[in-house]
């Protein structure tokens, strides 16, 4: 993935906390933009970010992971659902995003709404993540890549 990221972009750092933040709130999107929520195992989208996503970004009701028109998702609650495999999400995230420099990713905080984690738990997953320049993350995430 490292090298990957590297190819790609030519970084292995991770960006200063002011680059790169997602807005606290998103009502639209830019043409280029992608809304990246946390959602239910299920792939059902009925409340929090993934509703909003379904709404508003082209969310797909029953997919539980991936692009779905503006939108990308990771499956973060429901069934047994775990740290690891939130973790295997947020890699396949990270490729996905590394191949698409076209695109801009902004990152919702996953999992720390309706999925009762916390920024400390679910940050650490995006380091990767934050080394690319179309990747945008919450404040909260940013604050704990920086220590």
């Amino acid at each position: 993935m490292k090298d990957l990221i590297k190819k790609l972009f030519g970084t292995d750092a991770v960006k200063p906390a002011q680059s790169n933040v997602t807005p606290a709130w998103i009502t639209t999107l830019k043409d280029n933009e992608i809304f990246v929520f946390g959602c239910r195992n299920s792939g059902r989208h009925w409340d929090g970010a993934s509703a909003f996503a379904l709404e508003n970004f082209g969310a797909i009701m029953g997919q539980r992971e991936g692009r779905q028109g503006q939108s990308y998702a990771i499956p973060t609650i429901g069934g047994v659902i775990d740290l690891k495999e939130i973790h295997e999400s947020v890699k396949t995230f990270t490729r996905y995003a590394a191949e698409h420099p076209e695109l801009h990713f902004l990152v919702t905080p996953i999992g720390c709404g309706g999925g009762c984690r916390t920024p400390s738990e679910i940050a650490p997953m995006f380091r990767d993540a934050a080394k690319l320049p179309n990747v945008s993350l919450p404040r909260e995430f940013w604050y704990i890549l920086d220590r």
